[in-house]
């Protein structure tokens, strides 16, 4: 038997444990996968619109302290020079305080995000691999059933243990 031209019956196998393989991945794997990754999509694009809705809020907030802002200059001329300066300063303050607390909950959404990608990642890599390892221990079972087969294989390896040390 040569490495590149495997017998036919070889071919064969490999094919059919190949197509059960294929088979059960699409039966059991793939739509768990998929489903795990549409809630994870899901959920992101809930916590996008939630960061957008506090955008908007932070937009209506803005344009409220802008009108608020034109109400005291109309007032300004009437207003000593004292109490101006302290004027600008409280909204110079309001201002710095919405735009800290707006960075703040924008950044703590894409924390989240994240947060959440990461744990979908992970679950993704940890049911693959355990879907990987079931397949394996099913095929070697199946494949090494009885002890002639294991003592076959245990002394196939040792051959190629011999050779590969010769």
């Amino acid at each position: 038997m040569s490495l590149l031209n495997p017998e036919p019956g070889l071919l064969f196998w490999m094919l059919i444990s190949f197509g059960i393989v294929l088979l059960v991945l699409t039966k059991f794997g793939f739509p768990a996968i998929l489903q795990m990754v549409d809630k994870r999509k899901n959920y992101i694009e809930e916590s996008l619109a939630s960061a957008q809705k506090a955008h908007e809020e932070l937009a209506n907030v803005k344009q409220t302290s802008e009108a608020l802002l034109a109400r005291t200059r109309q007032e300004q001329a009437t207003i000593m020079k004292e109490t101006s300066l302290l004027r600008e300063q409280m909204i110079e303050k309001a201002r710095e305080e919405a735009r800290q607390e707006a960075d703040k909950m924008i950044a703590e959404a894409r924390k989240q995000i994240q947060a959440e990608k990461e744990k979908a990642l992970r679950s993704i890599r940890d049911e693959t691999a355990s879907l990987s390892l079931y397949v394996a221990e099913k095929i070697l079972r199946e494949k090494l059933g009885t002890k002639e087969a294991q003592m076959g294989m245990i002394d196939r390896l040792l051959e190629e243990i011999n050779i590969s040390k010769s």
